[in-house]
């Protein structure tokens, strides 16, 4: 097959004269790390106060936020973290990591979300957290959610990797009363490359992890009196300097990919065979990390080549994430005392979702109403001839 012309998309990542005047200005402080500088204290008031959320804490990238915030909440050996079996790998290697066992529950086939009914299932009293994600930046039922964790009295951990401004009926991330975890890896929708931050509802719980995530050491200390143990999890000035430019962005960026989400839905689920990623009213704001859409009944092998024939038309085209307990990375460590055949039966939303979804990045939500048109064309195109 010959690669065609496709539409045009913006790029990805975004910038302009704000990061490059964000960048001289950190590096002209003449303090490049969290300690002497100000970049990294300004953005997390930044974060913070754009999501809701009492503290926010900038470290390293998304991954050891969730396993930052994984360890202050108690997490570690003997306990089990209940996540969704259809996540990013990092949802469950960070709780495993620690030492405790990630328990893989179903998703719902509509929202791609965690499925309550599963989580509640899932609780034992080994179980210290549960972990929905907010795939693809639609967030997952937090009032279900809330309700099992105050029944159960295990708490929440969002997975918001993907949730940048997303709201639940109104309510911001950190207006949820749970810790939430984010990442600012290149592909997301804010980003320096890499880089994370973790929102914290409390000031005991934040101040624990800032020792964490700084070697254990009080931010006054000058004799070296580690007070317990950590690791160097900070973000550095220059990152923190260009995501304070991408915050600026972030309001303007969501409501486009909102608007043009709209439409091209409305044209995927007008092709034969094309379910696009269903939504909730009460996710009153969804974020648009991914435009994901379903095949059901298609075979992997199928939607891997349809995958192939989208990116040589031009789309910036992905196969669905694995289920988790389908990886060999999972059964290294920390994996629950079954068999992924029986994971699979009771997660067949799951291994049917990474069998047959693709996803498009969210750069081509930020395009014209042209390219969503040309985008379902070419989708349709594909579809018909795998």
């Amino acid at each position: 097959m010959h690669a065609r012309q496709g539409p045009e998309f913006p790029r990805w990542p975004q910038y302009d004269e704000t990061e490059r005047d964000s960048l001289i200005r950190a590096l002209e402080q003449g303090q490049w790390w969290r300690m002497g500088g100000d970049e990294v204290n300004s953005f997390e008031r930044e974060f913070a106060a754009q999501h809701g959320a009492e503290h926010a804490l900038a470290v390293t990238n998304g991954t050891h936020a969730l396993e930052l915030a994984l360890q202050c909440m108690g997490a570690g050996p003997g306990t089990e973290v209940i996540v969704p079996a259809f996540t990013f790998i990092s949802s469950s290697q960070a709780a495993q990591r620690l030492g405790a066992v990630a328990v893989p529950v179903d998703v719902r086939p509509d929202t791609y979300c965690i499925d309550a009914a599963a989580v509640a299932a899932a609780i034992t009293p080994r179980t210290r957290l549960i972990m929905p994600v907010h795939m693809a930046g639609l967030m997952a039922d937090m009032d279900a959610l809330a309700k099992i964790s105050a029944e159960a009295g295990v708490p929440l951990l969002q997975d918001a990797a993907h949730a940048h401004g997303a709201r639940w009926q109104g309510k911001r991330v950190g207006e949820l009363g749970s810790v939430a975890a984010f990442s600012f890896q290149n592909g997301k929708l804010m980003t320096a490359g890499e880089g994370g931050a973790v929102l914290f509802p409390d000031t005991e719980m934040y101040e624990t992890a800032f020792l964490r995530h700084s070697c254990g050491r009080p931010r006054d200390d000058r004799r070296y009196l580690h007070r317990i143990a950590g690791s160097n999890l900070r973000m550095n000035e220059f990152s923190a300097a260009v995501l304070r430019a991408q915050l600026r962005r972030l309001d303007e960026q969501i409501a486009l990919r909102g608007k043009r989400w709209t439409l091209l839905s409305r044209l995927l689920g007008a092709i034969d065979g094309v379910v696009p990623q269903g939504g909730d009213v009460r996710a009153d704001r969804h974020s648009h990390y991914m435009a994901m859409f379903r095949l059901p009944g298609i075979a992997e092998e199928k939607r891997n080549a349809l995958v192939d024939r989208l990116v040589d038309a031009g789309l910036p085209a992905f196969a669905a994430f694995r289920a988790i307990y389908r990886t060999e990375a999972f059964w290294e460590i920390g994996a629950p005392g079954e068999t992924p055949d029986a994971i699979a039966e009771r997660c067949p939303n799951t291994d049917a979702i990474s069998r047959d979804c693709v996803w498009l990045h969210h750069r081509v939500l930020l395009a014209g109403e042209r390219e969503m048109h040309a985008t379902a064309e070419i989708i349709a195109d594909a579809v018909a001839a795998v």
